[in-house]
């Protein structure tokens, strides 16, 4: 459970802030944000999910479903795909956390919010996130990261308000999936997600399918190799990603870990 005077100072945080768009991809982190937003600040805090081309479908559905649930105002906005997107650049994560951050930070202004927040946390400190450069631009919140709350603290206290995400893997948009430097065509997002979410509903909870020209390299949990490498399942992976459009289908025997297609392997994707 997070430490008693964390949470008194997250509570504070947000009292101080007295009313906050909080940006809610239905994550474990900005699940937890938006909750405990709406809870102590009531019709000050609203959600916003941002709705781009590489965000996966089943992800906003889930965000969705969430604040179905726990009667959190919602809004979906739409934006399509940034020109400076378009090669996947090394340095998408600023790029994409500056467009997406701006929109809500124009929203917020518009509809009365004092400030916009995220679900950052303190481990994030030492990840490799250059988004965090674009927040600290735009002065953006993270009450989790200024309350010094951690990831495994989120997931208890997500436990503890009885959160359906506060054991949800970590997931990242399509691009990640991409190498950099690599032009982003939408059928290629649109086979990437089709294929993790076959793998998702066979029980592969944290999975990722990462392009590489017609070949798509799986990465799942190391425990789960053996299970994925049954002939039986293998085959029915196979058969239905090459269905897809994928020409060559293989497993990563390293099995799945954040950014495995960013510069010199730093985390995180």
């Amino acid at each position: 459970m997070v430490h008693t005077e964390k949470y008194k100072k997250l509570i504070h945080i947000l009292e101080s802030m007295g009313s906050v768009a909080v940006a809610f991809s239905g994550g474990v982190d900005s699940s937890l944000m938006i909750y405990i937003a709406h809870k102590i600040l009531k019709n000050k805090a609203k959600a916003y999910t941002i709705k781009t081309p590489y965000i996966a479908n089943w992800e906003l559905d889930e965000a969705k479903e969430f604040c179905n649930i726990f009667n959190i105002p919602l809004e979906i906005v739409e934006l399509p795909m940034a020109e400076a997107l378009l090669n996947n650049p090394d340095d998408r994560c600023y790029l994409c956390k500056n467009v997406l951050f701006s929109k809500l930070k124009k929203i917020a202004k518009r509809e009365g919010y004092n400030w916009v927040s995220d679900g950052t946390n303190h481990d994030d400190r030492s990840d490799f996130r250059p988004g965090m450069k674009a927040l600290k631009e735009l002065a953006i919140r993270s009450p989790f990261l200024e309350a010094a709350i951690t990831k495994q603290e989120i997931r208890d206290l997500s436990e503890h308000f009885g959160l359906p995400t506060w054991d949800k893997p970590a997931y990242a948009c399509l691009l990640t999936r991409i190498p950099h430097n690599t032009i982003v065509i939408q059928d290629n997002l649109d086979m990437i997600e089709q294929a993790e979410k076959f793998l998702i509903d066979l029980g592969f909870r944290a999975v990722r399918v990462r392009l590489h020209n017609d070949l798509a390299r799986i990465e799942v949990n190391p425990g789960n190799i053996t299970m994925i490498s049954k002939p039986v399942i293998s085959k029915q992976i196979t058969d239905k990603l090459k269905q897809l459009g994928f020409i060559y289908v293989t497993l990563d025997l390293e099995g799945y870990r954040t950014g495995s297609l960013n510069p010199h392997q730093k985390k995180h994707s």
